[in-house]
């Protein structure tokens, strides 16, 4: 997914003509390729429900991916150490707690009647409709502004953007603006 629109880019940047379309484009596919690897997450919605396995935190907690919506969830657990997830589970709370009503996603389950079972292998089985609500706006921006600076970077190749009083002028590595934007939606790797 791409977490700008063609026009939206061609807007910020003031493109008028449809001559560097495929350009901007593969900018933009690149770009949030990049912030998919900062974040360590993506910030599109599957279509479709998929089933992932996950080691509990503790009995009573597990982490999971980000879950985009509860359509199509399903929470099972593995009682016996059989690698069948055979026990559906109806008595978790999803949290953070109203996450999707603020257009984030769930990202922990919560058990309160039912323990999540401990073992070596994953024993939690989640189907859900992996990703983000939808994208937020500080990562649209931060895509837009990485789009921009692609496509601009050909007339920096070296590095270099121009020369002032002061002598070259240099594009930084890492964008700060970017960085700022970016820096609520890093995800820590668990485990």
């Amino acid at each position: 997914m791409r977490y700008i629109e063609l026009g939206e880019l061609k807007s910020m940047l003031r493109i008028n003509d449809v001559v560097d379309d495929d350009l901007l484009a593969a900018h933009i596919e690149a770009a949030s390729r990049t912030i998919d690897d900062i974040c360590h997450r993506t910030f599109d919605l599957a279509d479709t429900a998929t089933a992932r396995v996950f080691h509990p935190d503790n009995q009573l907690v597990v982490r999971t991916d980000d879950i985009g919506t509860l359509d199509g969830f399903v929470l099972k657990i593995d009682e016996n150490a059989t690698a069948t997830f055979n026990l559906t589970i109806t008595d978790a709370t999803a949290e953070p707690l109203n996450a999707l009503a603020k257009g984030n996603p769930i990202t922990k389950l919560v058990a309160y009647e039912t323990y999540f079972p401990m073992d070596i292998r994953p024993t939690v089985q989640v189907t859900a409709r992996w990703g983000w609500p939808a994208v937020p706006e500080p990562v649209r921006s931060a895509c837009g502004i990485l789009s921009g600076r692609l496509f601009k970077r050909a007339d920096s190749l070296l590095g270099v953007a121009g020369f002032g009083d002061l002598g070259a002028i240099t594009l930084r590595a890492v964008d700060p603006d970017v960085q700022r934007m970016l820096a609520p939606y890093v995800k820590v790797p668990i485990g």
